[in-house]
């Protein structure tokens, strides 16, 4: 299984950038997807999640700005909508996937500069 994020980008405060991940590797279906991210110097840290039944789950600090889905065609294929970002939101974003085990994305860098 290999997950490949993009998106990320150079984007002013209050500005908007939309990420993708798309898992590939010969599976059908992926219950649970997410995100998260690691700015330097700090630890890594949930941002958010949906499952294969379209559930979400935001980290309170993304709440009302973010957005995560699934293309309806594409099951394995994630997208995080970010808007109204803030320059705490810069950091590498992570994606990843639960099969029976958890698998990562190599990483976009998200940075938002004032």
């Amino acid at each position: 299984v290999q997950l490949q994020a993009s998106g990320g980008g150079l984007v002013q405060a209050g500005g908007s950038l939309r990420l993708s991940c798309r898992a590939s590797g010969g599976i059908f279906n992926i219950n649970l997807m997410g995100w998260y991210r690691q700015a330097p110097g700090k630890e890594r840290e949930f941002v958010a999640r949906i499952n294969s039944g379209g559930s979400t789950y935001y980290q309170d600090s993304v709440k009302g700005r973010f957005t995560i889905s699934r293309d309806n065609n594409a099951k394995n294929t994630m997208y995080l909508q970010m808007t109204s970002l803030k320059r705490e939101d810069t950091a590498v974003y992570f994606c990843y996937a639960e099969l029976t085990r958890t698998y990562w994305g190599q990483g976009t860098q998200v940075t938002v500069s004032s």
